[in-house]
């Protein structure tokens, strides 16, 4: 039996190498290979939380969301091979939560994303890759790094 996926969803942040280097190249494979499209996703913080909205910028969340998006696309456009079919998609809030909401939104048959031994720098990233596994509906690959210290 083989897997054809059709829609690649691949969390990231552009700004933290750590959370592409190894995920995004399987993701573009597995892209490739299948022919499906390749939706690369960050996840911004949300600002106007009301407790403190009347202290903050008005469109903050938006500025916040732009600026993420423009993260995702310079980065997209530089590491996908423009004969993959490819988008980004920006997420605001939690950012296990927001993954989830998105696969779902796109019917994402699998998310691609990167896990690490826990350090102190990496910790989050592996409470989110473990908490993405356990609840998403969809196949989850979860990339480490090749070069890490075993």
């Amino acid at each position: 039996m083989t897997n054809k996926f059709k829609t690649i969803l691949v969390p990231l942040d552009p700004a933290l190498e750590s959370t592409w280097r190894s995920a995004l190249p399987a993701a573009i494979d597995l892209a490739s290979n299948d022919q499906a499209t390749l939706c690369l996703m960050t996840v911004v913080p949300e600002a106007e939380i009301p407790a403190i909205a009347v202290h903050l910028p008005d469109g903050l969340d938006e500025k916040l969301r732009d600026k993420g998006l423009d993260a995702l696309e310079t980065l997209r456009a530089r590491e996908v091979p423009e004969s993959i079919h490819s988008r980004s998609l920006v997420g605001q809030g939690r950012i296990d939560k927001q993954i989830l909401r998105m696969a779902a939104k796109i019917d994402a048959d699998l998310i691609v994303m990167a896990s690490h031994r826990p350090k102190a720098t990496d910790y989050l990233i592996s409470a989110i890759a473990a908490y993405v596994t356990r609840h998403a509906k969809s196949s989850v690959m979860v990339v480490r790094e090749r070069n890490e210290d075993r």
